[in-house]
């Protein structure tokens, strides 16, 4: 297979200019970039504030599902990418209702903190199965899909440091918040989840960049697949181009010998 239908580099992805900024590029997609991170702390800023000045679990609520979708709607309306709007409100929507349920202001965050949990445990499961999920995730935006798990094991590694590293920096977050949500009141509770959401966050990516820039290449699956497409194509127009002459030679009449007088 030529290097042109997607075979490793020998090299890192990561170790020219282009190579990082691809890899940049890649995280920010998969994550939602800057835009995504407000999109994550605004709703639950706006209600610990609104809830630490009134106290109204009501008005707080409403207010965070409020910006969620006004936030979600900027990104229909400018045909963006809505995966990160969506979660976010389906994400506060769930917390909204718990709330409602419970009367509780504290079980607003609740339901983000389970998620975090259980997303912390999948990356530590998927890691030790031998299926990193962070190279599920970021998979089909380095259009290697799964190739990395057999073809590619320099890449397996790093995506399973990665996950090791999404997985116990979300585990020790949650070692932070979940004995707050117990002992602390909503407003503390409130502002520590808000000021834990980007940190964490931003190293669990940084240490994701480190990993891959010092990886192989991904191996491009969809460059291969049109590679050989077009292999199979051209192989059929040359058997087309072979069996086009023995064609007409057999529409042609058959001319028996002449008889003499």
């Amino acid at each position: 297979m030529p290097a042109a239908a997607g075979a490793p580099l020998e090299s890192g992805a990561g170790s020219g200019a282009e190579g990082r900024q691809v890899t940049e590029a890649a995280l920010f997609e998969a994550f939602g970039g800057v835009r995504g991170m407000v999109e994550t702390v605004l709703p639950g800023l706006l209600f610990v504030t609104i809830f630490t000045i009134n106290k109204d679990l009501h008005v707080s609520a409403i207010a965070a599902l409020a910006v969620s979708l006004v936030l979600c709607a900027v990104r229909l309306v400018r045909k963006d990418t809505v995966k990160h709007a969506f979660s976010g409100v389906f994400g506060v929507a769930f917390g909204v209702v718990f709330a409602m349920m419970t009367g509780n202001a504290k079980d607003f965050y609740l339901p983000g903190m389970l998620y975090t949990l259980g997303l912390a445990v999948a990356y530590i499961v998927t890691t030790l199965a031998g299926v990193p999920l962070i190279g599920l995730i970021l998979g089909p935006v380095f259009k290697e899909n799964l190739s990395w798990r057999t073809r590619n094991p320099g890449r397996k590694k790093a995506y399973a440091k990665a996950s090791w590293a999404w997985g116990l920096i979300l585990l020790a977050k949650c070692m932070i918040l979940f004995p707050l949500y117990w002992w602390a009141d909503t407003t503390q509770l409130g502002w520590v989840l808000v000021a834990l959401k980007i940190p964490p966050f931003l190293l669990a990516l940084y240490l994701t960049w480190m990993f891959l820039v010092k990886a192989p290449a991904p191996i491009d699956v969809f460059a291969e697949m049109e590679a050989q497409e077009k292999a199979e194509e051209a192989e059929r127009q040359r058997g087309l181009s072979a069996a086009a002459p023995e064609a007409a030679a057999a529409d042609r009449p058959h001319e028996g010998p002449r008889h003499r007088r």
